[in-house]
């Protein structure tokens, strides 16, 4: 089974995650995937890991298809591939509102067809043709890769509802899951039924390995408000049945009153979305994600009291307590 950890790790600088990877390999991880929002770029981590970790897979969860032009995304995503030869996953995905415009200075604009158009082109041009086309969200002219990889990475589409899912198992190779339980794992696949048997499903996942429940909901809790109010999230999770028990928080975070939004949001959500508790108790419900048909769990490590005050020393220990040998 693939087990995978989202990088880099806070508290860490760059220069210092060959230890982190080395002990992410040692503890039984098979996968580092990195994200793009507003710390390191997608790219630059898994670039690190492809020189020290010549083993690991690597995926991006996600890079977006708005902020960088279509063939400078296609020449970063094939020189990692060239680094990584058959390693390397490319996972793409729209982003947010906020990361496209507010942070990038782009329009966020017809979020699914720029997704579909990006995903057909960058199968053309990682495959090593010269796209001449108007894709609709973008037209190109001549392009070709000069050092197009010899093992063109697969392609995974981030997707959370029924139209984009189903794009994803038409054209992509595989797709990215977020924001979901284990018990909601099949509402999103049953969506992806036309795919191969080689479609990858991969899904981040949160994890927060105390003991310590308060915090932990604490936590989640703030991560709540910060993603399950934006639009796209929200939309999945009135389609995944959660308008009732989530509905308060919209209303409070609607008004302005961000305290109570925190307040309206129950223990059993943040119990379902957000894993916690101790590491041998976090490994088994990431596991339970991987029985319900995720074939690559990913976890994000959230910050618990033992990580901030324990320093490297303890972030080691937590990783080999959340690897598949621990």
């Amino acid at each position: 089974m693939r087990w995978g950890m989202t990088v880099p790790l806070s508290g860490v600088p760059l220069s210092g995650h060959q230890a982190v990877y080395q002990a992410l390999a040692d503890a039984g991880f098979t996968d580092l995937w990195s994200s793009e929002v507003n710390g390191t770029d997608a790219f630059t981590p898994l670039t690190l890991a492809a020189a020290w970790q010549p083993r690991m897979r690597l995926g991006t969860a996600i890079a977006p298809v708005f902020t960088r032009g279509p063939g400078l995304l296609a020449m970063t995503a094939a020189a990692l591939a060239e680094a990584a030869p058959g390693r390397f996953q490319l996972g793409i995905g729209s982003s947010s509102p906020v990361v496209v415009g507010d942070w990038n200075a782009v329009d966020f604009t017809e979020p699914y067809a720029r997704s579909r158009d990006t995903l057909r082109f960058l199968k053309a041009a990682l495959a090593g043709e010269t796209v001449d086309h108007d894709y609709g969200t973008f037209a190109l002219r001549r392009f070709r890769l000069e050092r197009p990889p010899a093992t063109p990475p697969q392609i995974l589409l981030a997707a959370l509802r029924p139209g984009m899912l189903r794009l994803a198992a038409a054209e992509a190779d595989g797709v990215i899951l977020n924001w979901l339980s284990p018990a909601d794992v099949q509402t999103a696949l049953t969506e992806t039924k036309a795919a191969g048997e080689d479609f990858e499903v991969a899904a981040r996942i949160f994890v927060c390995p105390t003991e310590d429940a308060d915090y932990a909901r604490a936590i989640g809790r703030r991560l709540i408000t910060a993603y399950l109010t934006v639009p796209a999230y929200a939309a999945f999770h009135r389609w995944l049945g959660r308008t009732e028990v989530l509905t308060p928080m919209w209303q409070a975070w609607s008004a302005g009153d961000r305290k109570a939004a925190l307040a309206a949001i129950p223990d059993s959500l943040v119990d379902d979305l957000i894993v916690h508790g101790h590491p041998d108790e976090c490994r088994a419900k990431v596991e339970s994600y991987a029985a319900a048909g995720i074939k690559v769990p990913v976890m994000a490590l959230l910050p618990t009291p033992a990580l901030e005050s324990g320093g490297f020393p303890t972030l080691i220990e937590t990783l080999t307590d959340l690897g598949a040998r621990g």
